[in-house]
């Protein structure tokens, strides 16, 4: 008879690893986030890959001017590509604000998670749920929420966290333009407290632990999302690492970097817009003081989370 499996990575209860490779995931959040609808946008999933069975959620303002097209903005929640839906209270109230504030319509998608599912598997998703729009963009029968008031020419990525790190590779996959998602038309990126690795450890991350976060956490969740044999310098995880492709002579659209002052992963966001600024890349960076990470998906409502808003109307503008 074999050994029973025992646990050998277990993050807070929501995932826990097997010593057989298997996977326990619950559906009890580790943390208590109430939701916040007023009823001032409204929302509804629709499957955009039937083959994985991966959803998105498409949220839009209860009431819209009729004359004025609206803009749509790609969420990709955070969770170190192993863990998070579009189905978290935390990344549903994200939205919600996000749809009703910005007046826009917000296409949340889900994607494979890690490790059942290695990277680059949510990335591949990512670009999947945009070619769905590129689908519906061409189709005769497309989604009712995307058939009228909407600007299929005025695309934004939003990303937090490891969702952040997905933004940015579909920057560069997409390229200026975004000509492979024709007549789609992406305009820019943002990268929120984005998840970046790399094998050499930042100030920041050596720096005071989060409220929710530590670098026990970070790396488990490289340890599972990275393809197997691969290192925190692995491309995917590492913008500039030994083998990353060269950014210089790549045209990209703009991208705007958002970062909370006492985040573990501060340096590094810190340390990709100083780097993409110096290649004359279009980028933006801002850190708000004092805060953490999660500090704008965990509180959209905060006056950080408005002030955050203010910065994203002023980029999609």
């Amino acid at each position: 008879m074999g050994s029973i499996p025992y646990v050998v990575e277990d993050f807070q209860g929501v995932l826990q690893v097997y010593s057989d490779g298997s996977t326990l995931r619950s559906a009890t959040l580790p943390f208590h986030v109430p939701v916040h609808d007023d009823g001032s946008a409204v929302w509804k999933d629709c499957v955009f890959d039937k083959h994985h069975h991966l959803h998105l959620r498409i949220y839009k303002p209860a009431v819209s001017d009729a004359a004025a097209k609206l803009p749509i903005l790609y969420y990709f929640h955070g969770g170190g590509f192993c863990v998070g839906s579009r189905t978290w209270p935390n990344c549903h109230n994200c939205c919600l604000r996000l749809a009703s504030e910005l007046r826009a319509v917000v296409v949340a998608p889900d994607f494979r998670l890690a490790p059942e599912h290695r990277l680059p598997a949510a990335l591949d998703d990512a670009w999947s749920s945009l070619k769905w729009l590129q689908g519906q963009a061409l189709s005769e029968k497309r989604e009712e929420w995307l058939s009228e008031g909407v600007d299929l020419e005025r695309v934004f990525v939003v990303g937090d966290s490891s969702g952040g790190n997905m933004a940015h590779h579909l920057a560069v996959q997409l390229g200026a333009g975004s000509p492979e998602l024709e007549p789609v038309r992406v305009r820019g990126y943002v990268l929120m407290a984005p998840f970046f690795g790399g094998s050499v450890r930042t100030g920041s991350e050596e720096g005071p632990s989060e409220a929710l976060l530590n670098l026990e956490i970070l790396d488990r969740f490289w340890r599972l999302s990275i393809p197997e044999g691969g290192t925190k310098d692995h491309p995917l995880a590492n913008p500039f690492g030994p083998e990353s492709p060269n950014l210089e002579p790549l045209k990209l659209d703009p991208i705007l970097v958002v970062v909370g002052g006492n985040e573990l992963l501060k340096d590094r966001a810190k340390d990709y817009a100083k780097k993409m600024k110096e290649m004359k890349k279009n980028i933006g960076y801002v850190e708000f003081d004092g805060k953490e990470h999660g500090f704008f998906t965990n509180d959209p409502y905060s006056e950080a989370g408005n002030a955050l808003l203010q910065l994203i109307q002023r980029f999609i503008s």
